[in-house]
């Protein structure tokens, strides 16, 4: 986004496609190089499900724009197919596990260390650009900017820093040399620091919930209960102490577990206004409807008139009750079924690392109700290569208990 941000005018989006379209084709024709047998797993199986479904969309008789399913489907369909496949048959070691983890938590330091400089040095002609052109509605809140580094927006920004943050936290707890435990810590802080000048209010549910599923993972009762209490205690704090107050990026987040906050009243009234209007549609208006795509290419329907402020929401109203529930049934079941690989694997360095991985992608998970974050890159790429990951738990803890 940086790109399309600072230089403009180039459809930097579509190069995604490109460059896993070109691998793709550089894949079938070396394809005995490759352990195609990796794809044979429910987690491929089930996004490919759901490419199909989002495909038979375009004949959803609501009548969507063509083009607004086609830009559509992209995001909330064909690349988590693309990064998981890719994912399953290139980058499926230990050694490519460690320099993923490295990677993303490098980024998003790099990412919060640039969100600094917005804040406290001044934004660049483009960003300034951006906010003048309608930006400032959504990033300059009571006067004060929400950071948004090298993101689309604050809320993508913050709830990465979120997401990377606690998988840094959790990893800092793992059966490491001290040193890398140290330096987990301390860059964890820092990334916690830029999910709170982003001014995300759904970044604190990625983190609770996050928190909450890696204390179940470990099934140490002790941390358990330890854990639990900790998470319980944080978020009393938030809700019944106007501790931080001072500060703006606490407030912020305080405002999150407030039932009375006006932003999230008006959430409510527009689900209840889809609640209506999808009553006599259960397969919803069609992809592209709602959302970025529904303002440009179906202002025609009336469903493009109300933001829908949430993935959750959003896939209700392009697919209706019917692929909402489906769609839902397939991430609780990919979910469930990461926890159960989780739970046997033995090595207990590779157990940390995916047990970061699974609380990382259940707290986006949660999050999506509150914004578009899991449909949105980078998320959308670090959430597929991570599930892949996790599938390849059970051959990567074979390989390294035979290493033994």
């Amino acid at each position: 986004f940086i790109l399309v941000r600072e230089a403009g005018g180039v459809p930097f989006g579509i190069g995604i496609e490109i460059l896993c379209l070109l691998t793709w084709m550089a894949t079938s024709i070396h394809y005995k190089q490759y352990d195609w047998s990796l794809l044979n797993n429910d987690l491929f199986y089930l996004l490919l499900a759901w490419l199909i479904i989002s495909v038979l969309e375009v004949l959803n008789p609501a009548g969507a724009s063509v083009m607004g399913w086609l830009q559509e489907i992209r995001s909330s369909a064909v690349y988590p197919v693309l990064f998981v496949s890719l994912a399953f048959l290139f980058f499926n070691t230990n050694k490519d596990l460690n320099k993923f983890l490295i990677l993303i938590i490098a980024l998003s330091l790099i990412a919060t260390l640039n969100g600094l400089r917005q804040q406290f040095v001044g934004l660049t002609p483009a960003e300034q650009n951006f906010l003048d052109e309608g930006g400032a509605k959504t990033h300059l809140i009571w006067g004060k900017l929400r950071v948004f580094s090298f993101f689309s927006n604050a809320s993508q920004f913050g709830t990465s820093q979120a997401h990377i943050g606690l998988l840094a936290l959790i990893l800092a707890f793992g059966p490491f040399r001290w040193w890398k435990k140290v330096c987990l810590f301390l860059i964890s802080g820092v990334i916690f620091y830029g999910m709170l000048i982003s001014g995300t209010r759904g970044a604190l549910f990625a983190l609770i919930v996050g928190g909450l599923v890696a204390i179940l993972l470990t099934k140490n009762y002790k941390f358990l209960i330890l854990g639990t209490f900790v998470v319980l205690s944080f978020v009393a704090v938030l809700k019944y102490t106007s501790i931080g107050n001072g500060h703006y990026e606490i407030y912020r987040l305080r405002t999150a577990l407030d039932p009375e906050d006006a932003s999230l009243n008006v959430r409510f009234i527009n689900q209840q206004i889809y609640k209506e209007h999808l009553k006599k549609i259960p397969f919803g208006g069609g992809l592209g409807v709602t959302g970025f795509w529904g303002m440009k290419y179906n202002t025609d329907k009336f469903l493009s008139t109300i933001p829908p402020d949430s993935y959750w929401v959003k896939v209700w109203v392009m697919n209706g009750i019917v692929g909402l529930i489906i769609w839902f049934s397939i991430m609780m079941y990919i979910l469930g079924k990461c926890a159960g690989i989780i739970w046997k694997i033995k090595d207990q360095e590779l157990k940390f690392k995916l047990i970061a991985l699974c609380s990382g992608v259940a707290g986006i998970f949660i999050a999506s109700y509150g914004n578009e974050i899991i449909n949105d890159m980078p998320t959308s790429m670090i959430v597929s290569v991570s599930l892949a990951f996790i599938y390849l738990g059970p051959r990567l803890d074979r390989q390294l208990l035979n290493s033994d």
